[in-house]
């Protein structure tokens, strides 16, 4: 996401290497990151390797003025789709992510597109990003009545003190078989201890969203247990928030972020760093587990006799 916009160029290509030598072949992009600069960027440097990457993109946020530059309409994916493709200078990508939830769509409208695309060979697996639990079942369930290829990897939100996913897009994917790949695994920042140390920028202190998004007292405090526990163990935080979300059964692999070299070298130090059971349920006491799915917490604890 910083490609094109915290990121410039020679940036972009440290970053990108860096990842290479380290054996990774996954990136995610979206066609809304810079307006499009983040897909040309990657498109550049993907030009001499492409086969050994595995690439996502994402549709639906607003591309251009009009009423149709954004949405997840048959005549926007196909719009969106060709444009993500000229810019990655590449014939297909793997997965093509639904950014958000479009209520304004029927989704099997949306379905039947991306199934033509998985036809055309322009992508190989749909996917959707930042959506409820029901509307993922539900598309699921049309592309099975339909016979449509079908979601097989959920982008959510997922870290320690932004622990939503657990309740049931976690569980859903665990029981249907689908890859997932969560996003903000060090909450902008929050859980790397930068912000508690008087950071004066940073998503969360420059955007005003990110500011919104993690704008709870809570969440802080979570933080800073968790950071300070981190330290009186000689560890660096970023890492260790990496693993803990790394090592839900449910996910596949966390997406790192960074704005340069420095910072991706830190999130990659997630790779050596052993998560334990035992250690993934201490760090985990650190913030307040969500409430279950159903309140018949009684079943839930082993309690209830009938």
């Amino acid at each position: 996401m910083a490609f094109g916009n915290e990121a410039d160029e020679a940036t972009c290509a440290e970053m990108f290497n860096l990842c290479r030598e380290k054996n990774i072949n996954f990136v995610d992009t979206a066609n809304v990151y810079s307006k499009g600069r983040s897909e040309e960027i990657l498109g550049g440097l993907l030009k001499s390797c492409r086969d050994e990457w595995i690439v996502t993109s994402k549709f639906n946020g607003r591309m251009g003025p009009g009423p149709n530059d954004r949405g997840c309409s048959r005549r926007h994916v196909f719009a969106a789709i060709e444009a993500t493709l000229r810019r990655l200078q590449t014939d297909r990508i793997e997965l093509y992510f639904i950014h958000n939830f479009d209520p304004l769509t029927p989704i099997e409208e949306t379905l039947r597109a991306l199934d033509d695309l998985v036809r055309q060979g322009k992508i190989l697996y749909p996917a959707v990003s930042n959506t409820a639990a029901w509307q993922i079942a539900k598309g699921l369930g049309v592309s099975e009545r339909l016979r449509l290829a079908r979601f097989e990897c959920i982008q959510p939100m997922y870290n320690l003190v932004k622990r939503q996913a657990e309740v049931e897009i976690l569980p859903l994917a665990q029981a249907e078989q689908v890859g997932v790949i969560p996003y903000s695994p060090v909450a902008a920042g929050l859980l790397t201890g930068k912000y508690q140390s008087g950071a004066g920028e940073g998503r969360i202190v420059d955007n005003k969203f990110y500011k919104a998004r993690y704008d709870d007292p809570e969440y802080g405090q979570a933080a800073q247990r968790f950071v300070d526990f981190c330290r009186s163990n000689g560890w660096e935080p970023a890492p260790v928030a990496i693993a803990w979300v790394g090592s839900h059964p449910a996910v596949t692999a966390p997406i790192i972020g960074g704005r340069n070299a420095k910072q991706i070298a830190g999130a990659l130090a997630a790779l050596d760093f052993e998560m334990t059971p035992q250690l993934r349920a201490e760090i985990s006491a650190f913030s307040k587990e969500p409430p279950l799915a159903t309140d018949r917490l009684d079943e839930q604890r082993g309690l209830f006799i009938h």
